[in-house]
């Protein structure tokens, strides 16, 4: 019965004892880490040649230490990493070996990058960069920085951007007081605007006579630093107390779908502001129709379809409603101008009456002739003519008569 037991025991012990726990697994040789492009990393290996298989699956387990954490595994002896590598680069790789259920790991091998050469608070500061889709497959590209604290005044910075396998230098910069190259601007790129999470590797160096100027490096996805286009096309209208507006998407290589938007309405006769956010490309919103409002629209893209970028600027101003204030405006004015046209009028009336024309401006009187007139019996007769004429007494044909005399005299 013992020894019933005993043998009972050592096959429930050989049937939980793993098939791989007499196998060794041994490191990956020859582990290597070399810069193939602007912030990438070819990370290269080879296989243990003393690494037996035996029916099991190899697999590799690597991990990247810095600069940003990851850890994933590969069937392949080599893998390709993008990460900033102005400060340096570490990774460490190990062999899996799997046999059914059971996953034995050896010991991990380690390699470094040291960081860029260059002293220290040399390299830029603040750098930011935005796109721009110009025209449809047409993608600018616009970044901007601040000197290092440490960077002397004769400092000179340049710029390179990576996208895929292409790499390019700027060639427009705009300077600060001290003629340091603070922006870079390219209206054309390779860029892709249709591509999804794509990574932009911007490399920034300089050079100083006082100084070693280190190396910078950022990595952006462009659909985040993308800057939409403004909606196209804005048509707004009132519809008995309804506002309606629609508008056509940004130029864009993405679906309408793709986008929301943001709705800013401003009441301008109570001074209420309101921001909407739409989904779609048309809006219908109940108003005040005895109020005039100002509207504008601006675009971005949505996490449907891939990552949010930066919002587009505004569209310009459109104005949609009664404008009561421009219309009082009108009215006082027309008051104000009927009002003292009738001021005016009444005034020169009273004056009238009251013959103070005449007092404040009297006639000039008539000079005295000192000289014998050589016709006494004519000039007599054309004086009477004259004055009966100024007090407007006498009739048509006295009128004709001193015409003629005057011809006569003249």
């Amino acid at each position: 019965m013992a020894s019933g037991m005993q043998v009972f025991l050592l096959l429930l012990w050989t049937a939980n004892t793993p098939q791989g726990a007499g196998v060794k697994v041994f490191p990956p040789v020859n582990f290597t880490l070399t810069v193939s492009a602007l912030a990438q990393v070819l990370i290269h290996w080879k296989p243990n040649p003393a690494q037996e298989q035996n029916n099991s699956t190899i697999r590799y387990d690597v991990k990247i230490l810095s600069p940003v954490p990851e850890e994933y595994d590969t069937r392949r002896t080599h893998s390709v990493r993008t990460a900033a590598l102005h400060n340096g680069f570490s990774a460490c790789v190990r062999t899996l070996l799997l046999q059914e259920d059971l996953q034995m790991g050896s010991d991990w091998v380690k390699g470094n990058l040291p960081p860029l050469p260059g002293a220290a608070e040399t390299s830029v500061t603040n750098l930011s960069c935005v796109t721009h889709i110009t025209l449809p497959g047409n993608v600018s590209l616009h970044c901007t920085w601040l000197p290092g604290q440490g960077a002397p005044e004769d400092t000179e910075y340049f710029l390179f951007y990576r996208y895929g396998a292409h790499t390019e230098e700027c060639h427009t910069y705009i300077k600060d007081k001290w003629s340091r190259n603070t922006e870079c601007r390219f209206s054309s790129t390779q860029i892709k605007p249709g591509e999804i999470d794509n990574l932009i590797v911007i490399h920034i160096n300089g050079s100083s006579k006082r100084a070693a100027i280190k190396p910078f490096q950022q990595l952006f996805n462009q659909n985040a630093i993308e800057k939409v286009n403004i909606p196209r096309n804005i048509s707004i209208s009132l519809e008995q107390n309804d506002l309606l507006a629609t508008w056509e998407k940004p130029i864009s290589p993405f679906h309408e779908e793709c986008f929301e938007y943001e709705f800013y309405l401003i009441n301008l006769k109570s001074g209420n502001k309101q921001i909407l956010k739409i989904s779609s490309n048309s809006f219908r919103l109940r108003i005040d129709v005895s109020s005039r409002y100002s509207i504008r629209i601006r675009a971005n893209h949505n996490h449907i379809c891939r990552a949010r970028g930066l919002w587009s600027d505004w569209s310009e101003v459109v104005f949609v409603g009664k404008n009561k204030l421009d219309n009082s405006i009108a009215w006082i004015l027309t008051l104000l101008c009927v009002s003292t046209s009738c001021t005016f009028l009444l005034v020169a009336l009273i004056c009238k009456i009251n013959h103070v024309w005449s007092k404040l401006f009297p006639p000039i009187p008539t000079p005295s002739n000192k000289f014998r007139d050589p016709f006494p019996v004519d000039y007599e007769r054309a004086r009477t003519c004259t004055s009966s004429t100024e007090t407007e007494v006498g009739s048509l044909a006295e009128d004709l008569y001193c015409s003629v005399l005057d011809d006569s005299v003249f």
